[in-house]
């Protein structure tokens, strides 16, 4: 796997987290501090320390309250279940009860000095620091190694997991090979938020999983030549549960396989993954690094939506959050983000301050008109904004639901000749039956008038084609047919795939 050779990681829109190494393991004893400066350098802005044994875990809380970017789990690994005592329970809940984080805390990455002690804090500080324990784990089942009695795995599991519980704090989970038992006990415990680290499993337990409230944390295993089901399942889950992971000093990437693992690595893990998703290293940097923010509180969230966002080499406008559909598979309705952008917007953008988000035009591939609402809505700024465009070499691609001439009661097409490279419209439906459940649309006759649309379009805008989603009741044979009647192509989408 190589790393973009032009890829400086200090410029990325978003820095990587590490969501499950083992900093504190005697593998690093000799060079811990310049295995945090790299991870450091590498664009890696916060590490999760996960502990697994007593010894483990103190190691990992020292290493939290010593580094303001490094964050520790506190828990005890299947493999070791067999060792568990109640002492050892009520210490790992001492520690978690008293270091349990309060409330986001989410540092900037933190400059070296003199290439030493990268985001230390002063001694005299360190005792002062709480608030640094983020999860609970390393706890679950392994069945391949039974290094535990299967038994006592399952008690010390559900012990644990009663105490995220009551401290309300994720768990990091360890299944392999145990997939059955792992799902029902999660399911039976009532926790409802917590990661499976280092995914092995099956897209069937992912999506049982995911239904559960939980993460699919994916490591370097991903950027193995023959791992063609972990690849398919790091490709498939959808961007609001995807977490990545190193593991070190375990499960090296390539190119680097069979040597030590490390958290600078992680970027060999997200390039393959976003090279497996057809989006920019950038772009899972960011969605990765919210979803960890998000289920480990570690950080403060964009309160502000975006008015321009990018996606790969795409710029996106959002212009707006008004729409005529209330589409039941609508992202709006489930989330404030699209691939780590914040799109709900407090007011909307003004001309000069699109102008002024997007730049220069021509250094994108496209720029889309596409938020949180329908653009056409707001159909003098998109004219506007999108000859100013135009005049400065950039592509426009408008992408709607088909209502602009319900909403302006004209055909509004020939007003977008010559401004609009391409457009993408949302069909959504073979009938108007199948429309009005999906879509709810304010209009009465709002199918009826996206075909129209769909049919007038080709007249004025070069590349028209039409969008629906998979979702039951939606035939596309007969959405592909109704397209090929109109003279456009169809892009059929997966549900919960955006951007």
């Amino acid at each position: 796997m190589k790393v973009r050779d032009s890829l400086n990681p200090r410029t990325l829109e978003s820095f990587l987290i590490d969501t499950h190494c083992h900093l504190e393991m005697d593998a690093f004893e000799q060079d811990r501090e310049e295995v945090i400066k790299r991870a450091h350098d590498t664009g890696i802005r916060s590490i999760i320390t996960i502990g697994s044994d007593l010894t483990g875990n103190r190691g990992g809380l020292e290493l939290s309250q010593k580094y303001d970017f490094i964050y520790a789990s506190v828990g005890f690994h299947p493999h070791d279940a067999k060792d568990f005592t109640e002492e050892i329970f009520q210490q790992l809940k001492a520690w978690a009860s008293e270091f349990k984080i309060q409330k986001p805390n989410f540092p900037s990455p933190p400059i070296a000095k003199g290439g030493h002690n990268v985001g230390a804090l002063p001694k005299g500080e360190q005792e002062l620091r709480a608030g640094k324990v983020v999860a609970i784990g390393e706890i679950g089942l392994d069945y391949h190694y039974d290094n535990s009695p299967r038994e006592i795995q399952r008690d010390v599991f559900v012990k644990q997991l009663q105490l995220a519980k009551e401290l309300d704090l994720p768990a990091v989970i360890h299944s392999r090979e145990a997939k059955r038992d792992t799902l029902e006990i999660i399911a039976r415990s009532g926790v409802n938020k917590g990661v499976l680290h280092c995914f092995s499993g099956d897209m069937d337990m992912a999506e049982r999983a995911m239904a559960l409230g939980f993460y699919i944390s994916i490591a370097g295993p991903v950027t193995f030549k023959n791992a063609k089901k972990l690849q398919e399942i790091a490709r498939e889950i959808p961007d609001n549960s995807l977490l990545i992971e190193t593991d070190a000093p375990y499960l090296t990437p390539e190119p680097f396989r069979g040597k030590r693992n490390e958290p600078a690595y992680l970027i060999y893990t997200a390039q393959a993954i976003a090279e497996l998703r057809g989006v920019s290293l950038e772009d899972i940097s960011r969605i990765t690094a919210l979803n960890a923010m998000r289920l480990f509180r570690i950080g403060d969230l964009p309160d502000k939506g975006e008015i321009a966002y990018r996606i790969r080499d795409n710029l996106y406008l959002n212009i707006t959050n008004r729409c005529t559909n209330r589409c039941s598979f609508c992202v709006r309705f489930q989330s404030d983000y699209v691939k780590g952008h914040n799109l709900r917007l407090l007011d909307e953008p003004t001309e000069e301050e699109l102008e002024q988000a997007i730049g220069d035009p021509a250094q994108y591939e496209e720029i889309v008109f596409c938020g949180y609402g329908e653009p056409l809505f707001r159909l003098d700024l998109v004219k506007n904004v999108a000859q100013w465009i135009k005049l400065r070499n950039g592509k426009v691609r408008i992408n709607t639901n088909g209502h602009g001439n319900l909403i302006h009661g004209r055909n509004i097409l020939p007003e977008l000749q010559g401004i609009v490279d391409s457009i993408s419209i949302s069909l959504d439906a073979q009938d108007k039956e199948t429309y009005d459940k999906i879509c709810k649309p304010s209009f009465k006759n709002a199918y009826e008038g996206v075909l129209s649309f769909i049919r007038e379009a080709p007249k004025f805008i070069p590349h028209v084609q039409v969008t629906v989603v998979t979702l039951p009741g939606v035939d596309i044979r007969e959405c592909r047919r109704v397209a090929g009647s109109l003279g456009v192509q169809l892009r059929v989408r997966k549900l919960d795939s955006v951007g």
